[in-house]
């Protein structure tokens, strides 16, 4: 369990780009999805105050785009300039703010403080990094037809809710593997062939847990890395394309 509740924690937002047009900012009509309006806030909005509401007392964000910087200025952010991809933005934050530190995204319209403030309780306590994940049971059934990418393990099919907990200064090595797992996100196969023959065996033939799998990761970079299971389902609910930003611009406007 990690204590943070009354002594407030850091938080990095991911704002940066990867070059060339965004759909989901070209489909909102904006030049970069972070300032997309939903329910009267941009989405970077929506996450400060998600983290703010959780217990942030110090929150910085990573940008490459002009208006996000004057919108992370104006709501009181401090601004780090993006690196060439979200690891090397990440290692660039925790160079500035420390350890522990939360890392999300700025397109996690739908964050809210409970999902913080719980991950946080549930991260344990020999953990140097956790990311979080949810169950594809938990997340249908929170946001019925919604299509996410699932890692498929013998304890179920996981989605990541783009919520990484960075707890201590060796957590650093993670990032690394972050750069190699995050270019082989949809191929989950390339992932567990760095665990080794023995472990690709066990992936193979649907015995290989995600816990396990994660664990595995994390002693190959010299560290403890845990995998922490959510009970809410939308928090697997980013914006990643157009459809996603239909799905959250119906789930806000729900009684």
């Amino acid at each position: 369990m990690i204590a943070t509740a009354k002594g407030g924690f850091s938080a990095l937002i991911l704002a940066g780009s990867r070059g060339g047009v965004d759909p989901v900012a070209a489909y909102a009509g904006v030049s970069h999805k972070a300032l997309i309006l939903l329910d009267g806030q941009t989405l970077l909005a929506r996450v400060a105050q998600a983290l703010r509401e959780a217990g942030a007392t110090q929150i910085a964000v990573s940008v490459s785009d002009d208006a996000v910087r004057a919108a992370a200025t104006a709501l009181g952010l401090t601004v780090l300039t993006a690196a060439s991809g979200p690891s090397r933005s990440v290692r660039d934050g925790i160079e500035a703010l420390g350890t522990p530190l939360l890392v999300t995204t700025a397109d996690h319209a739908l964050l809210r403080p409970e999902w913080i403030t719980r991950f946080l309780a549930d991260v344990p306590a020999h953990a140097d990094v956790a990311a979080l994940l949810a169950r594809q049971d938990v997340i249908e059934a929170a946001a019925p037809g919604t299509r996410r990418t699932y890692l498929r393990f013998a304890d179920g099919a996981w989605s990541g809710c783009n919520l990484f907990h960075f707890a201590t200064p060796r957590s650093v090595a993670a990032l690394d593997l972050w750069a190699q797992v995050e270019a082989d996100r949809k191929r989950p196969w390339r992932i567990v062939r760095r665990l080794g023959i023995g472990t690709l065996v066990r992936y193979m033939s649907g015995r290989l847990t995600l816990v396990a799998a994660l664990a595995h990761l994390g002693r190959l970079a010299g560290l403890d890395a845990a995998a922490v299971a959510t009970p809410f389902g939308l928090a697997a609910v980013d914006v990643d394309k157009p459809a996603d930003l239909d799905l959250v611009r119906e789930l806000t406007t729900r009684p």
